[in-house]
């Protein structure tokens, strides 16, 4: 259950931070920091998922967006999610790592009703399979099967389901 990450490397002497605005537009950025922002504040499901997608974001029917969750600014065209989510409360979706001698990217594709629970973070490269569910306060950084129940830092599967997503 690896990551798919694309690495690039920084030049010698700076961080990868400091040349984050090679890596993306910068008015792509503020356009993005501002969608995303006000989604993490609205209470209007449709706007939000309306809103996500115009940044690039695959987000399907009836995923519910809670209270102060929030994506990646930088590169939010890599997240797919798919149908009947439910992201939780100040959740954070990544696509981006910046390192000291290099950046990371890679997509995130969450399945369909999936369930990610409060404050959890998903990580770079990671895809979350159908029916899956995500603890409260996971650190989510590889590969969820479909089906099951993973929770802690790092995750960990606790529970393999029975349960059948309906295609």
């Amino acid at each position: 259950m690896k990551r798919r990450l694309k690495i690039f490397p920084a030049p010698p002497g700076k961080n990868s931070l400091h040349l984050w605005h090679r890596a993306v537009s910068p008015a792509r950025v503020v356009f993005n920091f501002i969608i995303i922002t006000l989604c993490k504040y609205i209470p209007f499901l449709g706007m939000k998922r309306w809103l996500y997608k115009m940044t690039g974001m695959r987000v399907g029917r009836d995923v519910s967006f809670g209270l102060a969750s929030m994506v990646d600014i930088f590169f939010p065209h890599l997240i797919t999610i798919g149908e009947n989510c439910v992201i939780g409360y100040n959740s954070t979706i990544l696509c981006h790592e910046f390192l000291i001698h290099e950046y990371r990217t890679g997509e995130v594709v969450i399945g369909r009703e999936v369930m990610i629970g409060a404050n959890s973070t998903i990580l770079p490269g990671v895809v979350i399979g159908d029916g899956a569910v995500v603890g409260a306060g996971a650190l989510v950084n590889r590969d969820v099967p479909p089906g099951v129940t993973v929770a802690g830092v790092p995750a960990q599967v606790i529970k393999k389901s029975k349960r059948v997503v309906s295609g």
